[in-house]
């Protein structure tokens, strides 16, 4: 069995170990956690702490805040995928009477219902959730600030509300349903709602002396399905190879994969920073990668889960801090040394299994106009379209059954490509969503929308 030891090359393990021992010094960090995760496995486990001798391990709980937002979510994408709702669905059809009703599931997950930041004073994250017994009082009198649907404002009345939905279409309480529907299935045993031992105490540390001040312990009440989760950096490992792989006990990789979709229209200031927001699941482009994962914060705690899914590394990082270190960095950090260190291996080239001759006759050059555009076809039954030179719009496409394909990212996403034969049954062209792709530029012998001049190409004095 692969140890921790044998997982990761010397100088990896040392970079990793480096880099969490400087964010607990210069964070202030009585304690802070790690773990990086390849190939689905953990692959490595660190601590560092204020008491020498006494860095926590893998086991200890620590809070997670919003990172219970992605749990919370994953219930609700199992709900669709069971036919109980549609994500396009009016809240109203399965909750009624909350004030926020127009607003619909894919809003509330992407965090687009237009929806306070917060429930109305006292801040909800130092006081009982007795106080908000009721939706109505987690919304307050007037729960829009924003259009629906119109703009991305982080919401934790809106995960309230999914909470509630997932409740109203169980049957059950959110706990009950988290446990018996994600929690067990992938293992998650020290994944809790409330604390249970061993777990770390939340401190805030204070800004100008190396003083600590120990921060309450509230239970959420009925906004924990936003924030009230309790775990350790050995399950959120395991839950960051399920967000990665999807498993057929919860989620399948199709739906996990719709979550890390971008699902919310950003703002200037996000598109500079490349950030964005699926379903319960942040997005962000850093350091030439594409991580998704979630960060979450409490009083006396801060977590993060990152996921570089193309690098096959994920990165959990919990502190027992109000403030200090930025994990959400840290995990990144973690996620690069390993990635760049000791980068996946490609999968071996493997020849197709059978060669459909109609499909191999797709393969080859083509062009939109005068722009050159390549068309292949691999192993895993796609056909590949990408411009020749430069940069430009790129897609596979899947098989339909019937001659025709379907796009399945970018410009191309679900726009159908069609094949066109001449009477003869000799292929003519390429017909992509109205865009005609000929063997040669502009061909004559094929029927080019708008014509081509009879006189064809020639030269300029």
């Amino acid at each position: 069995m692969t140890t921790y030891q044998e997982a990761l090359l010397p100088g990896t393990r040392r970079a990793l170990l480096h880099r969490i021992a400087l964010a607990q010094a210069e964070g202030r960090a009585p304690s802070l956690v790690a773990a990086v995760v390849r190939d689905g496995q953990v692959v490595w486990h660190g601590a560092r702490a204020s008491v020498d001798g006494d860095a926590p391990g893998e086991t200890v709980q620590y809070r997670i805040g919003s990172i219970t937002k992605t749990f919370t979510a994953v219930l609700v994408m199992r709900l669709r995928d069971e036919g109980l709702l549609d994500l396009s669905d009016a809240l109203e059809k399965h909750v009624p009477g909350t004030g926020a009703g127009e607003a619909t599931i894919a809003d509330l997950l992407a965090h687009t219902a237009g929806l306070a930041a917060e429930s109305p004073a006292p801040w909800w994250e130092r006081t009982p959730g007795s106080l908000r017994p009721e939706l109505s009082d987690v919304l307050g009198e007037q729960p829009l600030l924003h259009p629906v649907g119109r703009r991305h404002h982080y919401s934790n009345p809106g995960y309230t509300l999914l909470g509630a939905l997932v409740e109203e279409l169980r049957g059950a309480p959110w706990e009950e349903v988290l446990r018996g529907e994600i929690l067990e299935p992938l293992g998650l045993r020290r994944t809790s709602a409330d604390p249970e031992p061993p777990h770390a105490g939340g401190w805030a540390v204070h800004p100008w002396a190396d003083a600590l001040l120990p921060e309450p312990l509230e239970d959420l009440g009925r906004m924990a399905p936003a924030g009230q989760l309790w775990s350790t950096t050995a399950d959120l490992a395991r839950f960051a190879a399920f967000l990665t792989r999807g498993d057929h006990q919860v989620l399948s990789a199709e739906s996990v994969r719709e979550m890390r979709t971008p699902a919310a229209p950003t703002e200037a200031a996000d598109v500079a920073g490349g950030i964005a927001y699926g379903l319960g699941m942040q997005i962000q482009h850093r350091d030439g990668r594409l991580l998704v994962g979630h960060s979450g914060s409490l009083p006396g705690f801060l977590a993060n889960l990152t996921i570089s899914v193309e690098d096959d590394v994920a990165a959990v990082v919990l502190a027992n801090c109000t403030s200090g270190p930025l994990p959400g960095v840290v995990a990144a950090d973690l996620v690069r040394i390993v990635a760049e260190a000791e980068p996946l291996f490609p999968k071996p080239w493997r020849p197709l299994y059978d060669v459909d001759p109609a499909v191999l006759e797709l393969a080859g050059q083509w062009y939109w106009g005068p722009h050159a555009f390549g068309l292949r076809a691999s192993a895993d039954g796609l056909l590949a379209l990408g411009p020749l030179t430069g940069s430009g719009r790129r897609s596979r496409f899947r098989p339909n059954g019937d001659g025709t394909w379907t796009g399945l990212e970018g410009y191309y996403a679900g726009e159908l490509l069609q094949p066109v034969r001449r009477a003869d049954g000799t292929l003519s062209h390429l017909d992509l969503g109205s865009f005609v792709f000929t063997r040669q530029p502009y061909d004559t012998d094929a029927p080019v929308p708008g014509g081509v001049d009879p006189k064809g190409w020639r030269g300029m004095r």
